[in-house]
């Protein structure tokens, strides 16, 4: 029997600028929010054929194995592709969780993508896109995993050309996991004064003043000692700096190249990319 090893590395996103619009009927939130990628990534293995089993490694990844979001991606497609087959799935877990930084959403899409592609189920984008929107709602994003503008629960994506490659980020992840409905329930929607789709195009150095995440300021006043880490990054010369999705993860945006030994309380884990 020939067996066959897939691995694909799932990315983290930062969020720049989010906002909570309103409350939906459904009991979701209207956001608006610009998703971009980063590399900093997990590593999922897919073995075929095999026995249906998720194993893991890395970072503890909490709850029941069975209720994985990368379990939950092949059974969705099982439904509609019967023919698709058991698999052996282990991912090793780096990207941290509970950060703001979408890892469990990357992993469920990927999955995706991967099965999609290994077994040639010949699922267009627009159907994946519809498949990830199930598994979470920043899921969508990673389908396409491009620098978008998003809207609704973050599914609803435009592109826009927004090129931070001559930046260097730093991820600050201080081991402090929010709980995102906690969060939700933290924030009174309203529209944006600014306008992040505008505000976005604009030069990095002058977002420091118009870009902005409203879960920063309640996650600040439940952990008032994570200040000291955007304080630190402004101080250290980035030209923005702000907490990516729900927190509590920060990034700080700095020229290419302009990096010093930046350091943290020991336990924060720092990555640059």
């Amino acid at each position: 029997m020939v067996f066959y090893t897939m691995i694909v590395f799932p990315n983290c996103k930062i969020n720049l600028g989010l906002h909570v619009v309103s409350k939906r009927p459904d009991g979701f939130h209207e956001l608006e929010t610009v998703f971009y990628p980063l590399p900093l990534t997990d590593a999922l293995e897919v073995i075929s054929p095999g026995k249906l089993e998720f194993t893991t490694s890395g970072i503890a990844v909490p709850g029941n194995s069975a209720d994985n979001l990368c379990l939950s991606a092949w059974r969705l497609l099982k439904q509609d592709f019967p023919e698709l087959p058991e698999v052996n799935i282990h991912l090793h877990k780096h990207i941290p969780i509970g950060a703001g930084l979408g890892g469990g959403s990357a992993d469920a899409a990927f999955m995706l993508r991967l099965l999609n592609n290994r077994f040639q189920l010949g699922i267009p984008e627009d159907q994946l896109l519809i498949y990830a929107a199930q598994l979470g709602s920043d899921c969508p994003f990673f389908i396409q995993n491009k620098p978008c503008y998003a809207t609704g629960r973050g599914e609803i994506m435009t592109p826009i050309d927004l090129d931070l490659s001559r930046w260097t980020f730093v991820l600050v992840y201080p081991g402090v996991h929010i709980n995102t409905g906690w969060a939700f329930s933290q924030i009174t929607p309203q529209s944006p004064a600014l306008s992040l789709r505008e505000n976005i195009l604009r030069p990095v150095d002058t977002w420091k003043d118009t870009i902005t995440n409203d879960f920063e300021t309640p996650v600040l006043n439940a952990h008032p000692e994570l200040s000291a880490i955007k304080e630190k990054l402004y101080m250290e010369g980035a030209v923005y700096a702000a907490m990516s999705g729900s927190g509590s993860a920060f990034v700080g945006i700095f020229p290419k190249n302009k990096i010093a030994g930046i350091a943290f309380n020991t336990g924060y884990k720092v990555f640059i990319l």
